[in-house]
């Protein structure tokens, strides 16, 4: 049976002015799962009339009960995991384990700006010259455009969702089209969760781009928080500076990985597969480039082709599957094409290399041989394709890692006096040392150089939503 899903605006489900629908898609099967509404020009303004309506409101509101709403949908969140994850399974392809860990992740965010919201911090101290106080005070920022991609569907929404609501923020959330029906549980639980009309508010623009733009160029728009690539972010950038419209930006990485010798290798293939395969590879922080000592490089490659064999391919849905489809076959075509690429240079696929004749699946993929500076090593993956280069000098190593305009993410296996030194030196906002994961809600995340701009989780995260308001008072 075919869902029919409809915009969230002020409150209520619509099905949009126009009446249009497009279709969301199983990638494992490529059949029709759900018809979502077409958010008009007009329902893109409607949703943020209600976000503005509702702003003063929401700002008013008690942190208290703030952080009792949030949490609130955390526990219905936690009660209603295994839905959650198939949603994800469904519309997205990813393997049973990367949704349940992504559900499990997306609610801790809830939970975190729950706590966060009833700590904001502020300042009051004696200026210098003794003449006044200095109050300083952190306000909402305003009504907030939320923009998140499809790789991490649940994730990428609760992250701005709970800060900005935490710091008293109205929102507007646009899914990426390929996964809109886990943006609309979240929103669901939240209404469930007891939140007010107009606080937060869902839309699928068709065109994207131009009702995006027509959004953050209403005044009451005044953050816009956007996950994606760093070619799109450039142009919301622009967008945001005819208004000076606040923007965070967490975009596109090439996450390079140094194995130095002397590695620990048990640790460094535990590391390593966690790092490639984690969500299939469709990640920003996924490894995407392996840095390898020649002393190790034999050793590695044999051993982490055994350990990519061990991957079995198929509809997530099946929970003995620990790689699930690509979330479409024009991205699984994509990935395909970089290994081609990598080969016409003169690499050799390993293991792998093979797209499937049915669904959105791409083979466990190690492809050695690669020349630093190919097209592989200079374009995000996005997918299960391990691509080792051979280096003999960790200086070299260093500065291939930091040949990219990216700077997300990146990885160092070694001795961990050595692997701190190399970490210091590379040019990325999150650095992982001896381990395959860093992301948590406790700890900032974002990047340097053209992978964005400003933080996510931890303290920080909230801080994005507030502004600073300074107010003398004579001593």
């Amino acid at each position: 049976m075919t869902y029919i899903a409809d915009l969230f605006i002020d409150g209520e489900w619509r099905a949009g002015s126009s009446g249009e629908r497009f279709d969301v898609i199983d990638p494992s099967d490529l059949s029709v799962i759900a018809r979502f509404a077409v958010a008009s020009e007009a329902d893109c303004m409607a949703a943020v009339d209600a976000a503005a309506s509702a702003q003063a409101a929401w700002a008013a509101t008690a942190a208290r009960e703030r952080s009792e709403l949030l949490r609130a949908a955390y526990d219905i969140f936690t009660d209603e995991l295994e839905q959650f994850a198939e949603i994800m399974v469904r519309e997205n392809g990813k393997a049973w384990s990367d949704a349940i860990g992504e559900a499990n992740y997306a609610k801790e965010f809830f939970r975190w700006f729950s706590e966060e919201a009833v700590r904001i911090p502020g300042d009051f101290r004696l200026s210098p010259s003794g003449d006044k106080r200095i109050l300083v005070d952190r306000q909402p920022i305003g009504v907030s455009l939320l923009i998140t991609p499809w790789n991490f569907p649940a994730a990428m929404a609760t992250r701005k969702i709970a800060p900005a609501l935490a710091a008293g923020c109205t929102t507007i959330l646009k899914p990426a089209r390929e996964t809109p029906l886990t943006a609309a549980y979240v929103v669901d639980v939240l209404r469930r969760a007891g939140v007010p009309s107009g606080v937060v508010n869902l839309v699928t623009p068709v065109p994207t781009g131009p009702n995006v733009a027509k959004m953050i160029d209403r005044p009451e728009v005044r953050k816009l928080s956007f996950t994606g690539s760093t070619e799109v972010g450039r142009d919301l950038l622009r967008a945001c500076a005819d208004s000076v419209v606040s923007a965070s930006m967490e975009l596109g990485g090439n996450a390079p990985v140094i194995v130095l010798p002397g590695a620990d290798m048990d640790v460094t293939i535990e590391g390593a597969v966690l790092a490639k395969m984690r969500n299939g590879g469709s990640a920003c922080t996924a490894a995407n480039r392996f840095y390898v000592h020649a002393s190790l490089h034999d050793e590695f490659v044999e051993r982490m082709n055994v350990a990519l064999g061990e991957f079995t391919t198929g509809p997530g849905l099946d929970r003995s599957n620990q790689l699930g489809a690509m979330v479409s076959v024009t991205e699984r075509d994509k990935v395909a094409g970089l290994v081609d690429a990598a080969v016409a240079d003169g690499a050799t696929v390993v293991r792998g290399g093979k797209a499937s004749e049915a669904g959105a699946f791409y083979d466990a993929t190690l492809v050695t041989g690669v020349q630093h500076g190919s097209r592989i090593t200079m374009n995000e993956i996005f997918g299960p394709v391990t691509a080792v280069v051979r280096y003999d000098d960790v200086d070299e190593a260093v500065r291939m890692a930091n040949d990219t305009i990216y700077g997300l993410m990146a990885y160092v296996f070694g001795e961990e006096r050595e692997a701190m030194a190399v970490a210091h030196r590379l040019e990325a906002g999150m650095i992982a040392i001896n381990r395959g994961v860093v992301s948590d809600p406790a700890a900032p995340f974002g990047g340097v150089k053209q992978s964005g701009l400003g933080r996510e989780g931890s303290s920080e995260g909230i801080l994005e939503y507030l502004e600073e308001k300074y107010i003398a008072v004579t001593a």
